[in-house]
């Protein structure tokens, strides 16, 4: 009699196990595509002559890997006059979009204004919408202002 009692709870607290996990689970596996990313950069020179070419280090990092995310790169250019073009040659035109193919890359800012100051905005998006800018200011650096005072 013992024996059959003990039999029954055990066969109930085995359903209820059952039970209680089969609720918790809702069916679907959870997979996740979009995850939010950084973008880091050495340190860039902030003085600039005209003509002079400064590289920009950049890597995008995002929080997780998803084999189908694609990383863009537009740029603008609020203040002063230059051209940015890609490691591999490509000269970017202000708010068009270009595929990024790499994660860590360099870009290249060329001055081509005697301005007293420049300014490019880059925006990185990925295809999930999201978006990160970074903003790059530059001071003119004459060759007048760089000869040291003889008094």
């Amino acid at each position: 009699m013992k024996r059959k009692i003990l039999d029954c709870m055990m066969a109930a607290c085995c359903l209820a196990a059952a039970l209680f996990c089969l609720v918790s689970c809702d069916g679907g596996l959870d997979v996740r595509q979009e995850y939010p990313f950084t973008v880091e950069a050495m340190p860039v020179a902030d003085g600039i002559a005209n003509g002079e070419t400064v590289e920009i280090r950049l890597e995008i990092r995002p929080e997780g890997n998803f084999a189908g995310t694609v990383y863009t790169l537009r740029y603008f250019q609020p203040d002063g006059k230059g051209s940015l073009k890609m490691e591999n040659g490509t000269v970017l035109k202000p708010n068009d979009r270009y595929l990024l193919n790499e994660r860590r890359f360099r870009l290249y800012y060329t001055s081509q204004s005697a301005d007293d100051s420049q300014t490019i905005d880059l925006y990185f998006e990925d295809n999930w919408g999201n978006m990160r800018q970074l903003t790059y200011g530059f001071n003119v650096n004459d060759a007048e202002n760089n000869v040291p005072d003889n008094e």
